[in-house]
């Protein structure tokens, strides 16, 4: 069973002052300089540590976390689409928040379908698919294990890095406008999609699409996310119903 979250972020309560408690990281042979400037980013990351204690599966699903603090668009009965879902750290959030295990007594119950390129490992109040969601038929066969369109769609989607600033962001930007149009075409009306993107210069094309089929677009970066990361996330709320 996953934890409850802890309150306390990134403070020293061990009452012994103010030590410097960095955990240094030895270049091994054989390691790359970047590999080992990671592990030791990963090792002093205070999300990391919260969510190995809370159980779970990655420090991104405190960025999922802070956003439905700040937008409440988790609730009992809502039905899910988490795109590139893998490892699964949003599901988790998601599960208690729309009530799919129907833990909450007298609340409806919700629906949450993980889709990736790979497999995962189950997670409880989830349905799980190997699925590229840019395939023809993908939002068929989604509406179909929904039994329905969607009240939400998420994507944390990223393409694989390519050391190219700008190469990078174009990428994600194109995944997310791709995620945007999957949920064009299996979100309810009135649905939310929140989407990661990378400041860089082509967000203002993404959010002309957004506001021609959503009534609000809003762009946060939540605590979460690493203050040197140029990530944030797009908030999209109240879908009009149909696509540009």
């Amino acid at each position: 069973m996953v934890k409850k979250p802890t309150s306390r972020i990134g403070k020293n309560t061990s009452g012994r002052g103010n030590r410097d408690l960095t955990v240094k990281v030895k270049t091994a042979r054989g390691r790359r300089m970047s590999s080992t400037l990671w592990l030791q980013r990963q090792l002093n990351d205070p999300y990391v540590v919260r969510a190995k204690a809370d159980g779970y599966r990655g420090r991104a699903a405190y960025k999922i976390l802070e956003l439905n603090e700040k937008f409440d668009f988790f609730t009992p009965g809502k039905r899910v689409v988490d795109l590139g879902a893998a490892p699964g750290g949003w599901i988790q959030i998601a599960v208690p928040k729309v009530n799919a295990l129907g833990e909450r007594k007298g609340k409806p119950i919700g629906t949450i379908l993980g889709i990736d390129l790979q497999e995962m490992e189950p997670i409880a109040g989830s349905e799980l698919h190997v699925l590229d969601f840019m395939e023809d038929d993908a939002d068929q066969k989604v509406k179909e294990w929904l039994g329905g369109k969607a009240d939400i769609v998420l994507s944390d989607m990223a393409a694989s890095a390519s050391g190219h600033k700008q190469t990078d962001h174009n990428r994600i930007m194109a995944l997310c406008e791709a995620a945007a149009y999957f949920a064009f075409d299996v979100l309810e009306e009135g649905g939310v999609f929140v989407a990661k993107v990378l400041a860089g210069g082509a967000e203002a094309d993404l959010q002309r699409l957004l506001k021609v089929n959503f009534k609000k677009v809003q762009y946060v970066k939540p605590p979460a996310s690493r203050s040197d990361s140029s990530e944030k996330f797009v908030v999209a709320t109240g879908f009009r119903g149909g696509s540009a």
